[in-house]
């Protein structure tokens, strides 16, 4: 096991991983910008170096930077949570060609699957069957050939930038008029977080259900799924509430879906040989739970890892680090069966009912359900504290609040608790939205898909 290694990332995650070595008795070094001097992760590490001013270009997204802090440190391997540099081919083969270890999949496997298109390639290739749609890469010149594929798909379509991902670079397109605008919007917003302003064309689904697959793999040939998320609650195509087992999936019917989706996900992964935890996404008609189409893979951990944590009774990030030293996946994580239910809802600094619009202030309270008498069946990864501030430079998450409870309806129950018993002033969040969501008669019946969240933000509020 490595004695020492480098976190290149901040917030909860950051907190997260440093959390699990610490169990493990493995020293752990923080990477902080100037607007993170003295954000709970920077502290709590063993070691802290700054890596460049507030914004994220020059501070979290500097390669160059975050290396040569391992190696100042004689860190031996560098974890590089998720978003930012977690799925970056050309990060991983700095990392390797550094003398360090990365810990996550090879950079030819971060290659293909943080390209959208590659990725569906790869899952046709493997047999599995992506959203329909046209799989030529085109530029924001090429709005003629846009139309024509529109035409032989048919609206409604998506228009997806090629690099994207949480959302960014995607647009619903419902007729022709919208096309030239969609192309356009996306190409740019590719161009400008992602460096590739090509889009592709995919079948929009009228009501999606996004379900993804936990998966895990080693070098010794050993694969696995570890269950499924539903993660269909979302804002701006990004999730905001995420659930293990999915309230879609029940009975026999269900079963035969989720069996389905399982070898789906492991054909996808294992047929390019990949290795560490990853997360293969399908979107699914909620009319036909029994036709998953393949939508990407994010070739590292999860956000919402933690339902997964609580339904499966394992920590992924000591699998990961296991993985990343050569050894072969625990019996424990091989042979772990699912046990009640868990909710993971995302707590941020914004105001649902004005476009989920993002703000950032000052945290000068925070308090947790622990800080005021205790919750049972609650897990809270946060990364702030009191006295923090939620700035304009990052995502504006506070925390991830889970329920867990042998039954769905207990754990809608200890999570609802746990939110109203949480304080946080003077910082406007998404508390009061969150609790509306789990009171909501369609939330409650597991009959949501994910234009939920947003018709929900815009309706009338109901006294609870």
């Amino acid at each position: 096991m490595f004695s020492k290694i480098l976190i290149a990332n901040r917030g909860e995650i950051a907190r997260r991983i440093a959390r699990t070595c610490k169990r493990l008795g493995i020293a752990t070094v923080a990477v902080y910008s100037d607007a993170d001097e003295q954000a709970p992760h920077a502290l709590e590490c063993d070691e802290r170096v700054r890596v460049g001013p507030a914004a994220v270009k020059e501070s979290y997204l500097n390669a160059d930077a975050i290396i040569a802090a391992a190696k100042q440190t004689g860190a031996q391997a560098i974890h590089p949570g998720y978003g930012l540099l977690s799925e970056k081919g050309d990060f991983a083969r700095k990392v390797i060609a550094a003398g360090l270890v990365f810990i996550g999949p090879t950079p030819d496997v971060l290659d293909k699957f943080g390209n959208k298109m590659l990725a569906r390639h790869v899952a046709i290739a493997a047999n599995v069957p992506p959203v329909p749609g046209d799989d030529t890469p085109m530029g924001p010149e090429e709005l003629g050939r846009a139309k024509s594929a529109a035409h032989v798909i048919g609206y409604p379509l998506v228009v997806k930038a090629v690099g994207g991902g949480g959302g960014i670079g995607m647009q619903i397109v419902r007729d022709e008029a919208q096309i030239d605008r969609a192309v356009k919007s996306c190409s740019d917003r590719g161009a400008q977080a992602f460096s590739d302003a090509r889009v592709y064309l995919e079948r929009y689904i009228e009501h999606p259900r996004h379900i993804e697959v936990q998966v895990f793999c080693d070098t010794h040939g050993n694969a696995v799924a570890l269950g499924e998320r539903e993660c269909s609650v979302q804002r701006r195509h990004q999730k905001i509430v995420e659930e293990s087992p999915s309230p879609l999936l029940v009975g026999e019917a269900g079963d035969k879906a989720r069996k389905l989706l399982f070898a789906r996900a492991l054909a996808v992964v294992t047929s390019i040989g990949y290795v560490g935890a990853g997360t293969v996404e399908f979107i699914m008609d909620g009319a036909q739970p029994d036709e998953p189409f393949f939508l990407e893979v994010n070739a590292r951990l999860q956000v919402e890892h933690p339902v997964t944590e609580l339904v499966r009774g394992l920590d992924l990030v000591e699998a990961q680090l296991l993985v990343a030293c050569g050894e072969p996946l625990p019996k424990a994580v091989l042979e772990s069966q699912p046990c009640g239910h868990a909710i993971e809802v995302r707590v941020y600094a914004e105001e649902p009912r004005k476009g989920f619009l993002p703000r950032p202030g000052a945290v000068d309270v925070l308090e947790w359900p622990a800080e005021t008498g205790g919750t049972t069946g609650v897990r809270i990864d946060s990364g702030v504290e009191a006295g923090s501030k939620v700035t304009p430079f990052y995502d504006p998450m506070i925390a991830k609040v889970c329920g867990y409870g042998a039954t769905r309806e207990e754990a809608i129950t200890r999570l609802d608790a746990a939110l109203a018993a949480t304080k946080i002033a003077p910082c406007v969040t998404n508390l009061e939205f969150l609790r509306d969501v789990l009171h909501d008669d369609r939330f409650r019946a597991g009959d949501y898909d994910t234009l939920f969240a947003e018709a929900l933000a815009k309706a009338p509020q109901k006294p609870r």
